[in-house]
């Protein structure tokens, strides 16, 4: 029997990480994607739901207090950037808190704590992909992850940096951060995607790369600063 998920998340990316997470693993079913809670909330009072992915930090209506409303009715996994929720969260009798950015190993462990029966043999490995292919000066040109320093936004079109060149894509930055692997590159900026194997040193206020001092934003500044601290 599959176990019927829901993600709440007001990020966009979060979503879908978590999206390719759930589609790995054979036993979950994912039965709908909210940007936030109060759009849950209507969902399941209407519908069904195991377990619930769910963000802490969300307008209008926190994941904590949402939490508080459904009175455990459904197995939830905290996901924030924020690890100072962490002992709210368990407080609610939360099945496990996922401190963001988390690897798909950490996303099994949660899995296994809400279905002790889970084996590896219920999760569908994803073929191991080390490039992307952009469309550059009218051709498909080949880009080694290995090889990729940042990525700069514009205002229709970004700059891919590599090791070698830069190459100028029409592509936005929204699209293009979904076909990296989440565990290398993470968005720091509105305008800057990095590799994160490649920064030298950082601080609050930025990473450097090669020589290039790459400005963090507040928006993705805890989870960044948090990945790293965990590297």
């Amino acid at each position: 029997m599959k176990l019927r998920c829901i993600i709440v998340d007001d990020e966009q990316t979060a979503r879908n990480i978590l999206k390719k997470y759930i589609g790995d693993v054979s036993t979950l079913d994912l039965m709908g994607e909210f940007k936030n809670a109060l759009e849950a909330l209507d969902y399941i009072q209407n519908h069904s739901v195991d377990v619930m992915f769910l963000d802490i930090e969300m307008p209008k209506l926190s994941g904590l207090n949402l939490a508080k409303i459904i009175e455990n009715k459904i197995k939830i996994v905290f996901t924030t950037a924020h690890r100072e929720f962490a002992l709210e969260g368990f407080d609610l009798s939360a099945i496990d808190y996922l401190l963001k950015p988390f690897s798909f190993d950490r996303f099994l462990k949660s899995i296994q704590k809400i279905n002790p029966s889970l084996s590896t043999t219920t999760v569908t490995p994803a073929p191991v992909v080390d490039h992307i292919f952009v469309k550059a000066d009218k051709k498909m040109v080949k880009i080694n992850f290995s090889e990729l320093l940042y990525i700069e936004g514009l205002s229709n079109y970004v700059k891919i940096h590599t090791i070698e060149n830069t190459l100028v894509v029409y592509e936005k930055m929204s699209d293009l951060v979904l076909r990296l692997p989440s565990l290398s590159f993470m968005r720091i900026h509105r305008s800057y995607i990095v590799n994160t194997e490649k920064i030298k040193t950082y601080t609050k206020e930025y990473v450097e790369i090669k020589k290039r001092h790459i400005p963090i934003s507040l928006t993705y500044r805890n989870a960044l600063l948090s990945f790293l601290e965990k590297s």
